[in-house]
């Protein structure tokens, strides 16, 4: 069970259950006010992370990676499932042990707990003196002198224009090669599992030359990659008709851009910035974005496309909007029109309400029929006010979930060490991101299909693209070296 554990860490870095941990670092310029954020869940809390650093950064502060020296103290939660709010609500304990030696210090929850808890953060436990959910960071400077004025603050507000697609985020963490662009917030779909619709609101998408300006600034600063943040990228479409707020009956007569429309102007950015995006979903997907990223060298060959499940009756269950023929379709439509080196990952939930052993056998063999290169995997935990949890029953015992879960987790193992083996001989362009964790003597980059390669050091930097013999593999990362073309 104990080897278990370690390959799941390993091939299957959790986005949100582990709530992976990034802290802000110091600013080479003090300022009079320090602020500490920590950010939990998904690459989108990642983001916001960087724009409300960015707002606060106009009031006088500067970020600090120490929260003992912290005016005001931010964690940017996740609310996906409950190890994710128990781990807040425990860091949020030993925050107050620090406030203890500074009754001034201010401490806020934000994101997708701070909107589906809101005031009950505030009277439950009084460990928190702001709560600000993710559409309203504009309004921060202002709650935390509501704070400082002696009341508990409180906004979480939902809109359905908010962007900050004029706000430039601070890059926390940086290692000045990869960087993340939010193109749209919030989601439409309503999957019967998710508390997301309800946490960050209706779908709205980005003024696309916003998405480019911020593209070029980030290429010129020296970022080699750049990542694209929606819910659900495919149903990105803006508008120029009333600013973006297009009646039905004139979208027809609206300048419209679609996704693929986006990917190929951020492509031309410049042939050395990498495109990525995340995450896309199988019921939007279209052949126009595959053969836009095949069009193009530039964006890579790689699509996070969530399955869940694949069983139709269960998908149809979580409101998912396909079933298990569509999604083989999209994937057969990747292979044919990308190529079968472009790499494909998941998320998949075991043991969702009233799954049976044969409908779990579905997601295996449809896992064999895909061959996923890596997958984000989980057993399904009930959230409070989706509609799952409202319509149907939580049924399936915890340890049938975690054996379930189990075997999906070793047949990815075995996926991934497959689909590695495939890499072994072949020249890769490798982007180098920095230093390996394990040695200081490698580097570590990742090729197209967002596998990570571990190559010697040598005279090579982080920012560079090079050419990489792959000569070995783990289920979890490639190893080879430079060679000359």
């Amino acid at each position: 069970m104990e080897k278990l554990i370690q390959d799941l860490e390993i091939i299957s870095t959790d986005k949100q259950d582990n709530c992976e941990v990034r802290v802000s670092r110091e600013e080479a310029v003090a300022k009079d006010k320090k602020l500490y954020i920590e950010s939990y869940g998904c690459q989108m809390n990642f983001s916001d992370s960087e724009i409300v650093s960015s707002i606060l950064a106009k009031e006088g502060y500067s970020t600090t990676s120490n929260a003992e020296l912290a005016d005001v103290i931010f964690l940017n939660t996740c609310s996906i499932r409950e190890k994710a709010e128990l781990t807040v609500r425990n860091r949020l304990g030993q925050l107050n042990a620090i406030k203890k030696t500074n009754p001034g210090m201010v401490i806020g929850v934000l994101g997708c707990m701070a909107e589906r808890l809101k005031t009950q953060l505030l009277e439950e436990e009084k460990i928190v003196d702001l709560v600000a959910g993710p559409d309203a960071y504009r309004d921060l400077p202002n709650l935390v002198q509501q704070v400082e004025g002696g009341t508990r603050a409180v906004n979480t507000l939902l809109s359905r224009e908010e962007t900050y697609g004029d706000i430039s985020p601070v890059r926390l963490n940086s290692n000045g090669v990869t960087a993340f662009i939010s193109i749209m917030r919030g989601c439409d779909n309503v999957c019967s599992f998710c508390v997301v619709p309800f946490t960050r609101g209706r779908e709205r998408s980005r003024d696309p030359e916003s998405i480019v300006r911020e593209a070029t600034q980030l290429y010129e600063n020296g970022f080699r990659e750049v990542t694209l943040l929606g819910q659900n990228v495919d149903s990105y479409k803006w508008s120029k008709v009333e600013n973006n707020k297009a009646k039905l009956n004139k979208i027809k007569d609206a300048e419209v851009v679609n996704f693929a429309n986006l990917l190929e102007m951020v492509a031309k950015v410049h042939p050395n910035l990498r495109v990525r995006f995340s995450t896309s979903h199988p019921k939007d997907i279209t052949d126009q974005v595959l053969h836009t990223i095949k069009n193009y060298d530039n964006i890579c060959n790689y699509i996070h496309l969530p399955v869940q499940s694949g069983n139709s009756r269960i998908l149809d269950m979580m409101n998912r909007t396909y079933d298990r023929e569509w999604y083989l379709d999209r994937v057969k439509a990747i292979r044919e029109i990308i190529g079968d080196d472009c790499g494909i990952s998941s998320d998949m939930i075991a043991g969702f309400c009233s799954e049976t052993e044969e409908e779990h056998r579905d997601t295996l063999t449809l896992m064999d029929l895909v061959q996923y290169d890596f997958s984000y995997m989980f057993y399904y935990s009930e959230r409070p006010g989706t509609m799952a949890e409202r319509r149907f029953e939580d049924d399936i015992p915890l340890e049938i979930k975690k054996k379930r879960l189990n075997e999906i987790i070793e047949k990815q193992r075995q996926h991934s060490l497959e689909r590695n083996k495939l890499d072994l001989g072949k020249v890769q362009k490798i982007l180098i991101e920095g230093t390996s964790k394990r040695s200081d003597d490698h580097l570590q980059g990742r090729n197209s299909a967002n596998k990570v390669v571990i190559i010697p050091k040598g005279n090579l930097e982080k920012g560079m693209y090079v050419n990489v013999r792959i000569e070995d593999c783990t289920a979890a990362t490639l190893m080879g070296r430079e060679v000359e073309l």
